[in-house]
């Protein structure tokens, strides 16, 4: 069944007898319409579902066209890798003739909730989102796809939510590079993970873990830890590296962790990678910036953001159908450098 057309300023006008004009102002509270006839005309757009249309009315003397804007929410623009992935969905948006608007979570499930709020009633025509972290509930992503919103997830993909998404191989990478640590003599592996909620955090969890049981070793429980910046590796990476038994390689959920143990680690007298070898999970630009540069999983985000934009931009233009879950994996590969032997 098709839904119906969202209902207008010059529909409100039509049905109670008054001008766009009046309607407009009544909307945005105006003291020059009286109180009376602001709350009569207020409640008849709250009572039809009237939403503004922000763009729109931002635009209204532009040639862009809103319908050529698409929604982007990033967890964090400073980070590289969902800076790297912005620059890829910018770059295939600008070739298709789309624009794009960028929202930061901030990690932030309340801010993720009223950014999809805000892109609705601006009217985009998608949405690509990585979930923040602390998201655990998914009624504002399933409220964009029951109102025919094209919805498409990159990298930290939600799976209670049946929609496209673009994601690189967590588990495969995290597999290689644990088993690299094995092949060059280590035998007591730590992982730094995110939370485990997310996706990537349960599928490099199980890389991991499979590299060890692969090569005969059991994945000891203690070296494990909830780590996924580098402020926090340099605050519990000491505890691990005095206690009796201490690991001899870290393999860390992304490449400032990995940075903040290589900083720990010399500051406490270890040898990288001599003593302890240390893989990271981007390859950004910080991955060459430190000494010894560090080893890591390449993640190619701007590949990511690509495919995730031109998954969008077929479901909005019809070359892919709304109704089919797009699912694309990048492939990863380990870069080998001097933190590990």
């Amino acid at each position: 069944m098709k839904e119906p057309e969202p209902i207008t300023m010059k529909d409100i006008a039509r049905e109670l007898g008054v001008s766009v004009a009046t309607v407009s102002r009544a909307l945005s509270d105006s003291p020059k319409i009286s109180k009376q006839r602001r709350l009569a005309i207020q409640a008849f757009a709250r009572e039809h579902n009237f939403v503004p249309n922000v763009i729109a009315e931002t635009l209204r003397a532009s040639r862009v066209r809103p319908s050529k804007i698409i929604g982007v929410i990033v967890p964090q623009i400073p980070h590289y890798y969902f800076s790297t992935i912005l620059s890829g969905i910018e770059e295939e948006a600008y070739v298709r003739g789309y624009s794009i608007m960028v929202a930061q979570s901030n990690e932030r499930y309340d801010r993720e909730e009223q950014i999809c709020q805000r892109f609705y009633e601006n009217k985009v025509c998608g949405i690509i989102v990585s979930q923040a972290k602390d998201t655990q509930k998914y009624d504002h992503f399933k409220k964009l796809i029951d109102s025919g919103v094209p919805l498409v997830f990159y990298d930290r993909i939600c799976t209670g939510v049946y929609c496209s998404r673009v994601v690189v191989d967590d588990y495969m990478g995290a597999f290689t590079a644990v088993t690299h640590l094995v092949n060059t003599g280590c035998r007591r592996i730590a992982y730094y993970s995110s939370p485990m909620n997310l996706e990537i955090s349960k599928n490099r969890y199980n890389g991991y873990r499979d590299a060890l049981l692969r090569r005969g070793l059991e994945p000891d429980e203690r070296f494990v830890k909830i780590c996924d910046n580098r402020a926090d590796a340099e605050a519990i990476t000491p505890d691990l590296l005095s206690q009796e038994e201490v690991p001899d390689a870290f393999f860390a959920v992304n490449d400032d962790t990995a940075i903040g143990i290589l900083y720990t680690a010399k500051h406490m007298g270890y040898r990288i990678p001599e003593d302890l070898s240390i893989c990271g999970f981007t390859n950004g630009v910080r991955a060459t910036a430190c000494d010894p540069m560090l080893t890591t999983v390449e993640q190619r985000g701007m590949l990511v953001g690509e495919e995730a934009a031109n998954i969008l931009i077929g479901q909005v233009e019809g070359s892919l159908p709304k109704d089919k879950v797009e699912k694309r994996v990048v492939r990863t590969r380990l870069v080998i450098r001097g933190t590990t032997r």
